[in-house]
């Protein structure tokens, strides 16, 4: 089955060009010119897309807008961001909204196919996720749960991106070990993948989430010049 795909960019020739070539590659791709017709196709369709690449400079609802929403109602969904500025700020607003990837423009064809399968098979990874693993995995007040993906912190469940259960789930399974950012990186997204700076605004945007003091982190320490650790605290 065809992986489908909703592109929101409101340049018609650029639309055009992505829709050609994601077509072209197999995908099943719908496309629209602005943020709020994102917004009702992806509400009409009950979320059903695999990854929606969001332009970030759109009038009315912009690129971020649409990214929150659609996140809102879907934590499965691939999310890329489209921008013509490669601004450093861009990137990270972008990762802290709950995308999975940014793309910055004039791309190639082969970067964004590549960009496009790489998140695509994320997905399908954690959808078809079928390990024989202990399905319950437990750390001090957490509780990670593969079969669900979900975490609960005393509990209470945490709201989480298919990305950042992903980076919980690698943590879980290598409790108390420093890890290094280029073996987070390669292991959620994928070898072919380059920028560890991803690894670090998602690692923030988690400590936001289960972290009692965000900015005095005790489960998720940082391993200076290295990389991150995550910290049991069980007795």
């Amino acid at each position: 089955m065809s992986k489908r795909i909703i592109v929101c960019e409101d340049e018609a020739s650029i639309r055009e060009f992505i829709v050609l070539n994601l077509s072209r590659s197999g995908y099943e791709v719908t496309d629209v010119g602005c943020g709020e017709d994102a917004v009702k196709v992806f509400e009409e369709k009950k979320g059903e897309f695999d990854v929606a690449l969001l332009d970030i400079m759109m009038p009315g609802i912009d690129g971020f807008e649409v990214c929150k929403r659609l996140r809102e109602m879907s934590d499965k969904v691939g999310i890329i961001m489209l921008s013509a500025k490669s601004q450093e700020i861009d990137k990270v607003s972008s990762l802290m909204m709950g995308a999975d990837d940014y793309i910055t423009k004039p791309f190639s064809v082969t970067e964004l196919v590549a960009r496009v399968d790489a998140v695509c098979r994320r997905v399908s990874m954690t959808a078809d996720r079928t390990s024989d693993d202990p399905s319950v995995i437990s750390s001090g007040p957490f509780i990670l749960d593969t079969k669900s993906r979900t975490v609960r912190k005393n509990g209470v469940p945490i709201d989480l991106t298919q990305i950042e259960y992903q980076i919980l789930e690698f943590f879980f399974r290598n409790q108390n070990t420093a890890l290094d950012r280029t073996s987070i990186l390669r292991s959620i997204w994928g070898d072919d993948y380059y920028g560890e700076k991803i690894v670090d605004v998602n690692i923030r945007r988690i400590r936001m989430k289960i972290e009692d003091e965000p900015t005095n982190p005790k489960y998720i320490t940082t391993i200076w010049g290295y990389g991150y650790k995550w910290c049991s605290q069980d007795a």
